[in-house]
């Protein structure tokens, strides 16, 4: 009976302890877990976006606190009682302290275990400005900001957006009537649209289709392309057809790209044909599988079996292509940094309280999109086609490269506004991307989100 005893207990601790552990009625793992601080997160600038505060009272010591509120929380994310998302999901062995690295050191230096403190690369003035612009347009949407040159996230939000501090209370009741009402709540302000929602790129991906025929060797930006009011889909009685500011039936490659000339891009594709086109996507980032910020980014995607209508289609972004805000931002940071895409990367640095650094950021290139030269005709071509008005994201003062668009993901499902952008055009400093969710007549929100993210990086 003894041996019996001591071999049940001993299964216990060795294959029971998890599922114990992680029962909701176990009360144990929540009061160690607040038991001492989390470490805070900071921004750039030091603008204190998440931080634990003492409770003076009940089993948990701490609980925790979200300083800044809806603007952040696409990237903070929350710490419930139960769940944990952002940020403080991604890095929560950091936070915590239960990372091996961070565990020792505070360990050794200060004897008890301690959560490290992240810096993030996010800048609040454009992080402001870009929730701001948002909020003002007044549709969901996204907006995200990097520098070309690092690929460090300089902005990430969405709209609308919810308060994680209404996530952090210990009753349980309380809680749990905050989380059905926000996943309950028709503009889910729990979605991360920046990272987690794919929408149709519409002539923002005309830069994957210029970069694939620039490199084919066939095409110049002087280049004459046949550019006719309407184009028959191959093996369909289904016509495209150009937009009304698009008079020239055979335009400069330059041309029919600033006057977004559908046709002339279809029959690009059509030329090209998928594989070149897939290609050259790929190289941008398309189908390159999840991609880790830390956060998780749901990948862009172009499809990979298309018959030559289809094609067509996708050459102007009008099938089944797929992106991301984060990717609409990185097709204009690779084209800004002479055709090498950095992998965009959140986090700046981690320190333990006392300033000691236990990790810092090293830029990393993630693609090589084209060669320099043909960066250079495509930055020059995205300035030239910036308008002043609409969709634009032109600044007085400041050369600005972008390529804006309208795009709906089903036919009468009422259009998506998108830009992707760059500035200054001879010097990139910032690289952004703004995507609008059926804005209908507000469709001209975008260029104003675009200008002010722009506007607050060079500030």
């Amino acid at each position: 009976m003894l041996f019996v005893l001591l071999a049940h207990i001993t299964l216990i601790q060795a294959f029971g302890s998890y599922p114990l552990n992680a029962d909701r009625r176990n009360e144990r793992p929540l009061i160690a877990r607040y038991g001492h601080p989390r470490g805070d997160i900071r921004t750039y600038d030091g603008t204190r976006v998440a931080t634990s505060l003492p409770t003076g009272a009940g089993p948990y010591r701490y609980r925790r606190a979200y300083p800044q509120g809806a603007p952040y929380a696409a990237l903070t994310g929350h710490v419930s009682l139960h769940r944990s998302t952002g940020m403080e999901q991604a890095l929560d062995a950091v936070l915590s302290g239960d990372d091996p690295k961070v565990r020792v050191r505070s360990l050794v230096r200060h004897g008890s275990v301690e959560g490290a403190d992240i810096r993030l690369t996010v800048r609040d003035r454009v992080q402001r400005a870009a929730y701001q612009g948002l909020a003002a347009a007044g549709v969901p949407g996204a907006a995200v900001a990097l520098d070309p040159a690092t690929g460090a996230v300089l902005a990430l939000a969405t709209y609308p957006s919810y308060d994680p501090n209404v996530l952090t209370t210990f009753d349980r009741a309380r809680l749990a009537e905050a989380v059905r009402r926000l996943r309950e709540a028709p503009a889910q302000p729990l979605l991360n649209r920046a990272l987690h929602r794919l929408y149709p790129p519409g002539a923002t991906f005309r830069l994957v289709t210029t970069a694939a025929a620039l490199a084919s060797g066939e095409y110049t930006p002087t280049a004459l392309v046949d550019a006719p009011d309407r184009l028959r889909l191959p093996g369909t009685p289904t016509y495209l057809r150009n937009p009304g500011d698009c008079a020239h039936r055979r335009p400069t490659l330059a041309l029919a790209f600033r006057r977004s000339c559908d046709t002339a891009f279809a029959g690009i594709g059509l030329q090209l044909g998928q594989d070149l086109l897939r290609d050259q996507a790929e190289a941008f980032g398309f189908n390159g599988g999840s991609l880790r910020i830390p956060l998780v980014a749901l990948p862009s995607r172009y499809p990979l079996a298309l018959d030559r209508a289809q094609t067509a289609l996708a050459a102007v972004g009008h099938h089944d292509n797929r992106v991301t805000p984060l990717m609409v931002a990185m097709l204009s940071a690779a084209v800004a940094n002479d055709g090498v895409l950095m992998r965009p990367y959140l986090v700046e640095e981690v320190r333990l309280r006392d300033g000691t650094m236990i990790n810092r950021a090293a830029p990393v290139v993630y693609r090589t999109a084209v060669p320099p030269v043909l960066a250079r005709y495509l930055a020059a071509m995205m300035t030239i086609a910036t308008p002043a008005r609409g969709l634009g994201a032109a600044i007085p003062g400041v050369r600005v490269a972008s390529r804006a668009a309208t795009a709906a993901t089903v036919p009468g499902g009422g259009e998506h506004a998108l830009v992707t952008a760059f500035a200054p055009a001879r010097a990139p400093e910032v690289a952004v991307g703004v995507v609008l969710e059926r804005p209908g007549a507000r469709a001209g929100a975008v260029g104003a989100v675009a200008r002010a993210m722009i506007e607050a990086a060079l500030a």
